[in-house]
């Protein structure tokens, strides 16, 4: 124990070195964040330790144990990711006002702002709500509010909720599985999109162990079964790899690492594989000193053993979205097994275990702040909490948001921008300035011209080109990505959830395609998505290099770019009766959703001409082609149709 340790420690009374709950004692405790923080304020520590365990005497928990041993809990998991004194405070008191007489008022006395506002977000509202359901949605908006002001909110829910997963056996059997479903579906992706590697694959692990206990058990054994085996061929790979790291010159950490149970479960529903058709168990990590040494081990991995095509991927020179750094490659080993391996730095290793939370550094009792730049996806998402009439709503879009996957694309002066899989120039844009986005006329990505609707893909550099008059189109709506585009666009266009006044054929312009008339050489028709021409607008038209007719609006700033000798002669049809629209709704399975869905479009005076369903994981993606048989409100439907339980998007 180095010199300021010891002082701190030598500190402590007599009362604190005494056992006072069933995990330990303030003593055990506080040398754990000595250890790491030599200059944290123990005496707030302490004040805060004392002031929780007196404020839940005579409290318990369903197991019976006493109240205390819960945010003691916490906030030794809190100990684990290094947290700052004033987090390890709010950890140990964030149940004070929620479940004893405590006010925030006393508590901003007793410990300051900065503690009581990381309470006040942990804190449960109070007021009457109609379900369970509605009361947990308003509960999760609350702690995301709070989160976007301040990542510690988050860091000690997360904490809180794997404290609860350990222990919930001792709660009825219906509220195991509502947590568990809530935990798989809000706070493990949360944990990943912050980086928390360890957090998100423990809380997914108690989550499976909830709702297919039976699976569950059956992983368990069957790893425990091969254990030995497993064990013996991995001591001989990291041998091998030591041996040949070390003969030039590199002095390498080399562990194996086994797969959570959940990602194995996840990998053999997906692929419809059995557990013995699962090769990559564990995976061997490589921790060397510098960014140079990690390329020169992957050089000589691939001398060792054959590497297999398709599986290297380089996440130090393009990192992960939440900043995860290192080199993945697989290689086939000599027991004719695939073995998944990972190169990184001892900083990179940090981030990838801890996440978020390994940015925290110490200046006193201060920690570094750099860290709140990566919090960019979370604000993007808590837009939508300025457009969701509910917060169920608000809590089922936050599902589908944390879910996608992250690309990383760059402004032209190389700043990297987190978006999700899937996005466009028009996604980039809003998330680059409100503005950008509002007057995008023109996208070029990699230097080359492409409609606004493109797809991203990670490392690409994109510049928009804007005019002043330019104003968003509402067709974007129909192909934008995040939460922040769609927020912003209907913002700019006056466009609310409930907004009666919706025109649905300006947001479906493919339904239109058979009310345009090619006078002349006849091709495929599409609508440029650089102007989005809506019915009746002044068109004008062009064959592209593919031989296809693309429409623009006469007025299109792109015009200019294209050539004269290209026009094709287009114009409106005068019927209008026949538009068809394509919506579609992403549901889980259940008996009766389909019959309740189709019941309600009927009742809409809406026409259903075909459906077609197709299953991707654990969901089911209906499209529906619909006509309308009279004046319809599309948004309504949409709204109505968003209510529907086990309904998780709607989109057309």
């Amino acid at each position: 124990m180095d010199t300021i340790i010891h002082k701190q420690y030598l500190q402590l009374t007599e009362q604190d070195r005494e056992p006072h709950v069933d995990h330990g004692s303030f003593e055990d405790f506080i040398r754990k964040v000595l250890d790491y923080n030599p200059n944290a304020d123990v005496p707030l520590i302490k004040k805060a330790f004392w002031f929780a365990h007196n404020s839940h005497e005579g409290q318990k928990r369903h197991s019976g144990e006493p109240y205390f041993t819960h945010p003691y809990g916490v906030a030794d998991i809190m100990t684990h990711v290094k947290a700052d004194s004033a987090t390890i405070c709010a950890a140990l008191l964030h149940d004070c006002v929620e479940d004893c007489c405590t006010k925030l008022e006393d508590l901003r006395k007793e410990f300051g702002d900065e503690i009581a506002e990381l309470v006040d977000g942990l804190t449960k509202i109070e007021g009457k709500f109609s379900t369970k359901e509605d009361y947990s949605a308003e509960n999760v908006r609350k702690i995301l509010i709070a989160t976007a002001k301040d990542i510690r909110v988050m860091i000690i829910k997360l904490a809180d909720r794997l404290h609860n997963m350990r222990t919930l056996g001792h709660l009825p059997a219906d509220r195991q599985k509502r947590i568990a479903e809530e935990t798989l579906n809000i706070y493990a992706p949360i944990a990943q999109k912050l980086g928390m590697r360890e957090v998100k694959g423990e809380l997914e692990d108690l989550s499976l162990k909830v709702l297919d206990h039976e699976a569950y058990m059956a992983l368990r054994n069957t790893i425990a079964e091969k254990r030995q085996e497993r064990e013996q061929r991995t001591r001989e790979f990291i041998a091998a790899i030591k041996d040949a790291l070390q003969k030039r010159g590199i002095e390498p950490k080399v562990e194996g690492r086994a797969k959570y149970f959940y990602s194995i479960y996840q990998k053999m529903k997906k692929q419809s594989k059995s557990f013995n058709e699962i090769y990559d168990l564990f995976a061997i990590r490589i921790i060397v000193n510098t960014v140079p040494e990690c390329y020169t081990a992957l050089g000589i991995i691939h001398e060792l053993w054959r590497p297999v095509p398709g599986r290297f991927k380089d996440y130090i020179s393009l990192p992960k979205a939440n900043g995860y750094q290192s080199l993945h490659t697989s290689v086939m080993g000599t027991h004719g097994k695939i073995i998944e391996i990972q190169i990184r730095t001892q900083e990179m290793h940090d981030l990838a275990e801890e996440g978020i939370a390994a940015h925290w550094r110490y200046k006193g009792t201060e920690r570094d702040k750099r860290f709140d730049r990566k919090m960019s996806w979370l604000k993007q998402i808590l837009e939508w909490k300025a457009t969701s009439s509910t917060a169920k709503e608000f809590v089922e879009t936050l599902k589908v948001d944390l879910f996608e996957n992250e690309i990383v694309v760059f402004t032209p002066k190389g700043d990297p921008i987190s978006l999700p899989e899937g996005s466009t120039p028009v996604d980039f844009a809003y998330a680059v300035h409100t503005n950008l986005g509002n007057q995008a006329s023109k996208a070029l990505v990699n230097g080359k011209i492409v409609p606004l609707d493109a797809t991203l893909k990670s490392g690409d550099i994109i510049t928009i080109h804007t005019q002043n008059n330019a104003v968003p189109s509402r067709n974007w709506l129909s192909f934008v990505k995040t939460s922040k585009a769609k927020s912003k666009i209907k913002s700019a266009l006056n466009i609310h959830i409930s907004d009666a006044h919706h025109d649905f054929v300006a947001l479906a312009p493919a339904a239109l395609l058979d009310k345009i008339e090619v006078l002349g050489k006849h091709a495929p028709l599409k609508f440029s998505k650089c102007c989005n021409p809506a019915y009746k607008d002044q068109i004008i038209a062009f064959f592209t290099k593919d031989k296809k007719i693309t429409v623009h609006k006469k007025d299109c700033p792109n015009l200019s770019t294209l050539e004269d000798n290209r026009a094709a002669d287009v114009r409106w049809k005068e019927d209008r009766g026949s538009i068809e629209i394509k919506m579609k709704v992403v549901v889980k399975d259940r008996v009766g959703l389909l019959a309740e869905l189709l019941t309600l479009l009927s009742q809409s005076r809406v026409n259903v001409k075909s459906i077609n369903t197709r299953t991707k994981k654990d969901r089911i993606n209906i499209t529906f082609s619909l006509q309308p048989l009279g004046n319809v409100n599309y948004t309504t439907i949409v709204n109505q149709i968003r209510g529907i339980r086990d309904v998780i998007d709607v989109k057309w």
